[in-house]
C-alpha cells in the first residue's frame, strides 16, 4: 500500500511537472499598475500610460494587479464597459480604497477600472486588461448587466465580474513572480525520491 501511494504521488508530481513545462512554466505575478510608485492621473507628458501599461504585459489567469495610491485622494473602482468608456462612476462592479488594493485575475475576460474619484477617468485615469482562458482564447465580450430591477437577457450561467482580492502584497515594482515554475529541479529531485 505505502508502494503505491508513494508511486501516485510520484506520479502526480510528474503530471504537475510536465504540464508547467507545456504551458511555458507555472507562473503568478503580480503587476503594480502602471509600474508606477502611485495610482494617479496621468503626467500630462504621458496621458497614455494606463493603455500603453496594459498593452505591454499579457496577464494570465492567477495573475494579479496591485494599484497604488493615498486613500484620502483617491480610489479604484471596477466598471463595466459601458461605465469604462462613459467614465460613469455609478453603480461600480466593486469599490477599492484602501491604498493598498490587490485585484486577483481568477477568471477569463476583459476587466476595467477608472478611479473612484469625479473627473479623473476623464483625464483618462482608467485601465482595461484582457484576461485569456488558460488555453490561451479569448471569450467573446460579455454585454453589460442591465439595471437593477429588470431581467437579464443573458443566461445564468453566463460570466460574471470577478472580484476577489488577496493579502496585502510584499513591496516592490513592476512584476513580481509569485509563482512555482522556479524549484523546477526540486520537482524532479521529489519525483526520483518518491519513487525510490
Amino acid at each position: 500500500m505505502a508502494d503505491r501511494l508513494r508511486y501516485s504521488w510520484g506520479f502526480q508530481l510528474l503530471v504537475v511537472m510536465v504540464v508547467c513545462q507545456a504551458h511555458g512554466g507555472c507562473w503568478c505575478y503580480q503587476y503594480k499598475v502602471g509600474d508606477l510608485n502611485s495610482w494617479g492621473v496621468p503626467p500630462a507628458s504621458n496621458p497614455r500610460v494606463y493603455a500603453l501599461w496594459s498593452q505591454k504585459y499579457h496577464f494570465r489567469l492567477g495573475d494579479s494587479l496591485l494599484f497604488l495610491y493615498p486613500p484620502s485622494q483617491d480610489s479604484v473602482i471596477q466598471v463595466t464597459e459601458r461605465a469604462y468608456n462613459s467614465c460613469s462612476l455609478m453603480d461600480p462592479i466593486k469599490k477599492m480604497n484602501d491604498g493598498n488594493s490587490v485585484f486577483n485575475l481568477t477568471a477569463p475576460g476583459v476587466y476595467y477600472f477608472t478611479s473612484g474619484v469625479p473627473g479623473h477617468c476623464q483625464k483618462l485615469q482608467k485601465l482595461a486588461i484582457a484576461v485569456p482562458s488558460a488555453n490561451g482564447t479569448f471569450f467573446p465580450r460579455a454585454e453589460d448587466a442591465p439595471p437593477p430591477g429588470t431581467s437579464s437577457a443573458l443566461p445564468a450561467a453566463s460570466p460574471s465580474y470577478p472580484i476577489v482580492f488577496g493579502p496585502s502584497p510584499p513591496q516592490g515594482s513592476g512584476a513580481v513572480s509569485i509563482g512555482a515554475s522556479t524549484a523546477v529541479g526540486s520537482v524532479v529531485g521529489l519525483v526520483l525520491l518518491c519513487l525510490l
